[in-house]
């Protein structure tokens, strides 16, 4: 059975409250740095079971009617074509996926804001262009000489002074971005320097949902925040700053407390004075305060690092250059007295293989429940796992042929001779599609298919590295899956 150990509803009300407790001590203007995924928070909800990925989102839209969203990408990003994990596609087309779905929730996009920018870069001024034909407000910040160490530079005309004044009209704006290090704190400084130039007294806070600035530093949920963020080197560590202050324990992580010795000078600069006597007081956290149950939080962010290892693993496979995130990745395994055969599939597809001679897959249910499938002439070992947990779930014997071998033929036959497919066998979507048409004149396959939604919350592990089509059906039906970093075959070439 699946266990929830966070309170959704709980922390939908608390974080609205706290913010808007926030805006009312700065009430002219607060600019509120968000740092994560507003939409599609999955590690979230896989470290906090219970968390609805679009938590924020939902909390969001109770303010709604005084905030108002800036999007935030770094010039460089764009020029190297910097993928989003999660979704597969670049920071440039996640940032017009994101205003398409902050629009569809009601929630109003004033602006873009390109940061480091400069003429030369070519691909950055084209996404300029593209958004502006859209008719979307785009705005450019630039790099600063010696950012952050030069404050008097940073803060004067020939330092935010150059960058644009980013018009807005309602009293909270959103900083957001599709990921780590786009700019977000910069501009919202930026801002907090214009503003007072226009005689407004302007207000910033942070939003970050990890670290949990009240759960202990070696805690395994803020473990698996550094696990997540391994490729930009974040390192959880106790806040210097909160201590001074008050003597108290509190959690951040390395770049808020780089970030705040220049918050803290800019406010000095600005006002005379800092409003915030350390990192933590920047922030509006409320989760540890919604946590229901610790022991399957705990459980959760385990499983999380473990996963997280294994997609090192791959990428480093695949891409290669992986090896210090490895690295890290395992001491964070070990401080979390966790390792690879923590992830119960893993043992299961490793032993389902090693009996059968041949790549093979396993898959957990929510309830415990661990079913295998291995490759065939036919399916690959993902679908084969797929169609075995469906005929589980639906009771349905091991020995029913849910799709026939006279139906798959003709598929594997267009695959191969017309599509210039190299694998017959078929994927996990071209499975599912099979099977649908299948449903026309059995009732069987139906039933299998009905049993769909049963799978979100699942894990599986594969002996060998999936396709990313496979990959991507698993994810879109809820499935956490990971992969040995192993290649079915001595091709140079994968897709």
């Amino acid at each position: 059975m699946y266990r929830i150990g966070f309170d959704n509803e709980k922390y939908l009300k608390m974080q609205s409250e706290y913010i808007n407790e926030r805006i009312d001590k700065f009430g002219n203007k607060l600019y509120l740095e968000f740092g994560g995924k507003l939409f599609d928070d999955f590690h979230a909800s896989r470290v906090l079971p219970g968390f609805a990925p679009n938590s924020k989102i939902q909390m969001l839209k109770q303010l709604s009617d005084k905030a108002e969203i800036v999007l935030v990408i770094n010039a460089a990003d764009i020029e190297r074509n910097k993928i989003l994990g999660d979704h597969g596609i670049t920071y440039d087309e996640d940032i017009l996926r994101l205003i398409d779905l902050f629009r569809k929730e009601g929630l109003y996009v004033g602006s873009v804001v390109i940061t480091q920018f400069s003429e030369q870069q070519q691909s950055a001024s084209r996404f300029k262009r593209r958004l502006e034909q859209l008719e979307i407000t785009v705005y450019l910040h630039y790099t600063i000489a010696d950012y952050p160490n030069n404050i008097p530079l940073i803060v004067s005309d020939e330092g935010f002074g150059k960058n644009d004044y980013i018009h807005t009209t309602r009293p909270l704006v959103i900083v957001n971005a599709p990921g780590a290090s786009s700019g977000k704190m910069a501009t919202c400084l930026s801002q907090l320097y214009h503003e007072y130039k226009r005689g407004v007294k302007a207000g910033y806070a942070k939003f970050e949902t990890f670290p949990v600035w009240n759960l202990p530093l070696r805690h395994p949920v803020n473990l698996a925040y550094e696990a997540a963020t391994t490729n930009v080197g974040d390192i959880n560590l106790i806040d210097p700053f909160h201590m001074e202050a008050y003597n108290t324990t509190a959690i951040t992580y390395n770049r808020d407390v780089e970030g705040f010795t220049i918050l803290s000078a800019i406010f000095k600069e600005i006002w005379g004075d800092s409003p915030y006597k350390s990192p933590t007081d920047m922030g509006v956290n409320v989760i540890c305060s919604c946590i229901s149950d610790d022991e399957v939080c705990q459980e959760a962010a385990n499983q999380e690092i473990i996963r997280r290892y294994y997609n090192a693993l791959c990428e480093d496979r695949t891409h290669g250059g992986v090896k210090p995130e490895i690295q890290k990745l395992e001491l964070l395994m070990k401080t979390a007295g966790v390792s690879a055969n923590s992830r119960k599939v893993v043992p299961n597809a490793l032993e389902k293989a090693e009996i059968s001679q041949c790549p093979s897959m396993a898959i957990e249910l929510a309830d415990g429940k661990i079913i295998t499938g291995r490759t065939s002439p036919l399916l690959g070992a993902a679908s084969a796992a797929l169609l075995n947990t469906l005929k589980v779930l639906a009771n349905i014997n091991d020995d029913v042929k849910l799709i026939s071998p006279s139906m798959i033929e003709p598929i594997q036959k267009l695959k191969i001779d017309f599509l210039g497919n190299n694998n017959p066998r078929l994927h996990t979507d071209e499975v599912l599609i099979a099977l649908s048409i299948c449903t026309a004149t059995n009732p069987i396959a139906e039933m299998v298919l009905e049993q769909l939604p049963k799978l979100k919350n699942g894990e599986a592990h594969s002996t060998v590295i999936l396709s990313q089509t496979d990959i991507n059906v698993l994810k879109k039906l809820g499935i956490n899956v990971t992969c040995e970093p192993i290649y079915n075959n001595k091709k140079l070439y994968h897709r």
